[in-house]
C-alpha cells in the first residue's frame, strides 16, 4: 500500500457534538460527539509486528491493511487520515442536510453508503463514535425525505385545491356572471393565475382544466346571446325611437298648446322606457328629439311672453274699472247701482284674462261690490213683502176682533167672556207687534 502524503481540509459543516434542527419538522436531533482520530492514531490502531494494521472498536481489533513503506507511526498516521476523509464526507452530508439543499433520496442513498462501508473501512480512528454519528445522519436522512415527500404532497394538494378553486369560481362566472366586461376580464385573470399553479399531476390538472375550459366557453356562448339579443332589442328601439322623432318633428308648429305640450311629455315619456338604440343612431335620433321639442316649447314660450304682457294690461284695464265699481253706492239708488254694476260686469268680461296670480284679487274685489248691491236689493225685497204686509194686517184684525168682542161682553155683564176675550186679543197683540218688527228688521 502506498503512503499518502495530503491530508483532507477539514469541511465546514456541523460540528461534532452539537444540535441539528430539521427545519421541516421542527425535531431538534442530536448529533453523537466524534473525537479527531487524526490527532491520537495510536490510541485507535497499531501496527503488527508483520505490518498488518489494525483498528481497535468496540467489538474488538480488526485488520483493516497493511504498513511496510515505514515506520509503523507513519503507517498510522496514513490510516488516521484515510479516516479523516471520511469523516469530512459525513461532515460535508451533515452540511448538505442542515441546509437543506440537493436532493433528500440522494442524501439518504450517500449516508447509508457511509454507513454501510464502515464496516469494512479501511480506516484508524473512533469508527464507534464515527459509525454512531453516521446512524444519526441516515435518521435525518430519512426524515428528510419523510419531509420532502410531505411537503411535496402539501404542495400538490394545495395546488389542487387551487385550481379547483379556480375552476369552480369560472363555472360559479360562467352560470351566473351579468356584468360581462368583469366577467370577462376575472376569467383572463383566472387563466393567468392557472398558469403559474404548479405541482399538480398530469390526469388531476387534466380534469380540472376541461372544467375550467368547459365554463370559459359557456360563459362565452352565454354573452354571445346577450349581446345577439341586445343587438336586436337595439334594433327594435331605434324603429320605435324613429317613429317618436317623426312625431316630435311634426308637432313643431302646433298653437294647441296645452294639448300637445302634454304629448311631448308622452313622447318622452315613451323614448325613456323604449331603451336604447345603437349608440350612433341612439346620439343622433336624441339630438333630433330634442330639437323639435326645443322648437315647439321656444315657440309656446313667445306667445306665453306675448300673452302675459296683453293679460298685464287687462288687469290694469280692470284696476280701473273696479275703482269705478267701488264708488256705486246702493242705499243712494238701488236701481241706478244696479244698472251701473250691470255695465262695469259687461265691460269686465269684455276687457279679458288677466294674469293667474291677479285673478283671485281681482275677482274678489268685485264681487265684493256685486255683493252689497246683492244686499241691498234683497233687503229692500223683503221691506216690500206682499205676503209680510198681509200678516201684519191679518194679526191687527184679530187684535181690533177681540178688542169688540171684550168690550161687548163687559157691556153685557159677563166679566169671565170678556177676560178670556182681553187674553186674546192680548196674544194677537204679542204677534202683531213681532211681525211689525221683523218687517222693520228687512
Amino acid at each position: 500500500m502506498t503512503h499518502q502524503d495530503t491530508t483532507p481540509e477539514t469541511a465546514a459543516g456541523t460540528a461534532p457534538g452539537t444540535t441539528a434542527t430539521n427545519a421541516a419538522t421542527g425535531a431538534h436531533l442530536s448529533a453523537p460527539a466524534v473525537p479527531a482520530a487524526s490527532t491520537d492514531p495510536d490510541r485507535w490502531g497499531r501496527v503488527a509486528d508483520d505490518g498488518t494494521v489494525y483498528v481497535r472498536t468496540s467489538g474488538g481489533e480488526r485488520a483493516v491493511g497493511s504498513w511496510q513503506a515505514g515506520a509503523a507511526a507513519e503507517g498510522l498516521a496514513h490510516y488516521a487520515r484515510k479516516f479523516d476523509d471520511v469523516r469530512t464526507e459525513v461532515e460535508l452530508l451533515e452540511t448538505r442536510i442542515s441546509g437543506h439543499s440537493g436532493d433528500p433520496k440522494q442524501a439518504l442513498t450517500s449516508a447509508r453508503h457511509l454507513r454501510d462501508g464502515l464496516a469494512e473501512a479501511a480506516v484508524v480512528g473512533d469508527l464507534d463514535s464515527l459509525r454512531a454519528r453516521v446512524e444519526h445522519l441516515v435518521t435525518r436522512a430519512e426524515q428528510a425525505v419523510q419531509d420532502a415527500k410531505a411537503h411535496k404532497d402539501q404542495v400538490r394538494a394545495d395546488a389542487v385545491a387551487r385550481k379547483e378553486a379556480l375552476a369552480a369560481e369560472a363555472e360559479q362566472i360562467a352560470a351566473e356572471a351579468t356584468h360581462w366586461k368583469s366577467a370577462g376580464d376575472r376569467l383572463r385573470a383566472i387563466l393567468d393565475e392557472w398558469k403559474t399553479v404548479r405541482g399538480v399531476d398530469r390526469k388531476t390538472d387534466e380534469q380540472l382544466w376541461r372544467r375550467f375550459s368547459k365554463a370559459r366557453d359557456a360563459f362565452n356562448r352565454r354573452r354571445g346571446s346577450h349581446f345577439a339579443e341586445l343587438d336586436r332589442q337595439r334594433a327594435t328601439s331605434k324603429a320605435h325611437k324613429q317613429e317618436l322623432v317623426e312625431e316630435a318633428e311634426s308637432l313643431t308648429e302646433s298653437t294647441d298648446w296645452g294639448a300637445t305640450a302634454t304629448r311631448y311629455k308622452q313622447l318622452m315619456a315613451d323614448w325613456k322606457a323604449t331603451g336604447r338604440a345603437p349608440k350612433d343612431s341612439d346620439e343622433a335620433l336624441w339630438r333630433r328629439f330634442r330639437a323639435a321639442q326645443d322648437t315647439f316649447f321656444a315657440r309656446r314660450s313667445a306667445a306665453f311672453s306675448e300673452r302675459d304682457a296683453e293679460f298685464a294690461q287687462n288687469a290694469t284695464a280692470k284696476e280701473e274699472l273696479l275703482a269705478e265699481a267701488e264708488t256705486i253706492d246702493p242705499k243712494a239708488d238701488l236701481q241706478a247701482a244696479q244698472q251701473h254694476l250691470h255695465r262695469i260686469q259687461q265691460r269686465w268680461d269684455e276687457i279679458g284674462k288677466v294674469p293667474r296670480e291677479r285673478m283671485r284679487e281681482l275677482e274678489g274685489r268685485l264681487r265684493t261690490v256685486a255683493d252689497r248691491v246683492r244686499t241691498a236689493s234683497e233687503t229692500q225685497w223683503r221691506r216690500t213683502d206682499p205676503e209680510a204686509q198681509a200678516r201684519v194686517e191679518q194679526f191687527r184684525e184679530r187684535v181690533e176682533q177681540f178688542e169688540a168682542q171684550a168690550e161687548k161682553a163687559r157691556a153685557a155683564g159677563d166679566a169671565k167672556r170678556a177676560k178670556q176675550a182681553d187674553e186674546q186679543a192680548e196674544q194677537w197683540r204679542v204677534w202683531l207687534s213681532a211681525a211689525e218688527q221683523a218687517l222693520e228688521d228687512r
